[in-house]
């Protein structure tokens, strides 16, 4: 009987250990999306389409975006491993401010002039280490 008591509490312990996960998960990947890695994706397809044949497009991005659940639940692990759930909730009331919601809607532009900008210190660099790497 005591075996039994032990097996049942353990498993209601699980089981909302499990819920609590989950909830958590679910606030973390609310977090990823409004923190505009969305719109970083969405930057990436759009990019990743210009080289795309226009035949092949839709079928790319059906491909593409079926790739996206998985991305998000590492991300979402990863964040799990690195936050606390009140860091957390700390970012959703701040991306659900009017700053935050800005963020979100600025990511896409930030990344693309990020971009552009790095490839432009790249070539800068190139030149720099050449200069250095010839004897």
């Amino acid at each position: 009987m005591k075996k039994i008591l032990i097996a049942v509490a353990f498993a209601f312990i699980s089981h909302v250990g499990f819920a609590q996960d989950e909830a958590f998960k679910k606030d973390v990947l609310k977090v990823i999306e409004m923190s505009g890695a969305a719109n970083q994706m969405k930057s990436a397809k759009d990019q990743i389409l210009q080289m795309v044949p226009k035949e092949k497009q839709a079928a790319f991005i059906v491909e593409f975006d079926a790739t996206l659940p998985a991305l998000y639940d590492k991300l979402a692990k990863i964040y799990m491993d690195e936050y606390s759930k009140e860091d957390i909730k700390a970012m959703l009331t701040f991306y659900d401010s009017p700053v935050g919601k800005k963020i979100n809607d600025k990511a896409g532009v930030i990344l693309e002039k990020s971009q552009a900008a790095g490839q432009e210190w790249g070539q800068g660099l190139q030149g720099m280490m050449m200069k250095y790497m010839q004897q």
